[in-house]
C-alpha cells in the first residue's frame, strides 16, 4: 500500500482549487474511488467525484448539518456500516459522526459504542479481513489529539481498531497542526488524517 499526501488549504476559493485540481489530476493517473471523512462542502465532494468521473462515499462529520444536509441534492447518500460494494473486493466500515443526525453535535462515547454494536455481532467475532475503515473521527489514541475533549478519539473505535486491524483507516475531524505526523502505525494498521487530500494506492501482496 502507498500513500501520498497533498494539502487543500481550506480557504482557498473553490475556483483556485479548481485550477489545482484540472493541474493535477492527469499526473494521478486513474482514480477507482473518492472518499470523503467529513466536513467536506457538498459541492467540493461533487466537484472531485465528477473531475475524477469516480464514484463517491462519504460519511457526514460533526459540521454537516442544517443548510443542505442531510440530503444534498448533488450528492449520493452519505455511507454509514459495512459497504461491500462500493469497492470490489475491499470492504468498507463507514463511520461518519455519531449523532449527526441530531441538532447539536456532543462528543458522544455513548453513540460511538452504538455504532460499534450496529456493526453486528458476527463482523465483531469475525471482522472481515482486509477491510477499509472511513470515519470522521480517529480511534482513541491513533491519531487522535488527547488533550482535547471534542477532538479526542472514540473508545469505541479504539476497540474496532484492534479487533478489526484493518490495513488502512482514514479519518478526518482532528487538526493536523496538533498531531506529529498525518499518519500512525498502530500493530498492521496504519491510520492516515486526510485533512487536505491523499492519493491511496491499493497494491496487491502478490505485487511484491
Amino acid at each position: 500500500m502507498r500513500i501520498r499526501s497533498r494539502t487543500v488549504p481550506a480557504g482557498r476559493s473553490a475556483s483556485s482549487r479548481r485550477r489545482t485540481e484540472e493541474a493535477n489530476r492527469d499526473a494521478l493517473g486513474r482514480v477507482d474511488l473518492v472518499l470523503g471523512c467529513g466536513d467536506l462542502s457538498p459541492d467540493w465532494l461533487c466537484f472531485l467525484a465528477d473531475a475524477f468521473g469516480a464514484p463517491l462515499v462519504f460519511v457526514r462529520g460533526n459540521h454537516d448539518r442544517r443548510g443542505p444536509w442531510p440530503a444534498p441534492p448533488q450528492l449520493p447518500p452519505p455511507s454509514r456500516g459495512m459497504d461491500e460494494r462500493s469497492l470490489p473486493g475491499i470492504p468498507i466500515i463507514a463511520l461518519p459522526w455519531p449523532t449527526v443526525d441530531r441538532d447539536a453535535a456532543p462528543h458522544n462515547e455513548q453513540a460511538a459504542w452504538g455504532q460499534f454494536l450496529g456493526l453486528g455481532l458476527g463482523r465483531l467475532l469475525r471482522p472481515p479481513a482486509g477491510a477499509l475503515v472511513v470515519s470522521h473521527v480517529p480511534p482513541r489514541g491513533a491519531g487522535d489529539t488527547p488533550t482535547d475533549h471534542y477532538h479526542v478519539g472514540f473508545a469505541a473505535y479504539r476497540l474496532l481498531l484492534d479487533r478489526a486491524r484493518p490495513p488502512l483507516w482514514l479519518h478526518g475531524h482532528t487538526n493536523l497542526a496538533a498531531q506529529e505526523s498525518w499518519r500512525v502505525r498502530h500493530g498492521p494498521t496504519t491510520v492516515v488524517n486526510t485533512t487536505g487530500s491523499i492519493l491511496v494506492e491499493l497494491v496487491s501482496p502478490d505485487a511484491g
